[in-house]
């Protein structure tokens, strides 16, 4: 699977091993042009052979849908009809913030930080989705 934070500068993708059990870091795709940026994702997910792609839902915190949102629903249909790979929407409420106090931890700090907060938000977004699934075979 290949997990995905989309963002309007940068775009986080995380990988799952073959056991469905761990989401990792795979890049930050650094495109602020949607066509292209769906063409890396594409090309990210047919590279690494995923069977399924998870795209980030930014709901509000009262489970509304904002113009994010609205905007990330289209982008992940524009995936998955171009990649041919199921592609399905997953609540990211709060994983950027959640990304920045795992960097905090590990004192990550800077252009360092800015670099990886991304796909550390991918990871966090596809490791919620791989949790949910294994709790609910």
């Amino acid at each position: 699977m290949l997990g995905v934070d989309l963002g309007l500068a940068r775009t986080g993708l995380a990988v799952c091993d073959e056991l469905e059990l761990l989401a990792s870091p795979y890049t930050v795709l650094h495109e602020r042009d949607e066509a292209r940026l769906i063409d890396s994702i594409c090309a990210a997910a047919t590279e690494i052979g995923a069977q399924r792609i998870v795209v980030g839902l930014p709901k509000n915190m009262d489970g509304s849908l904002g113009e994010r949102a609205q905007a990330c629903q289209q982008a992940a249909q524009k995936i998955g009809a171009q990649s041919g790979i199921e592609t399905v929407l997953w609540d990211e409420r709060c994983t950027t913030v959640s990304a920045h106090r795992a960097l905090n931890v590990t004192n990550t700090r800077g252009k360092k930080r800015k670099a990886v907060v991304d796909a550390v938000a991918a990871v966090l977004i596809l490791q919620s989705y791989l949790d949910y699934c294994h709790n609910n075979r």
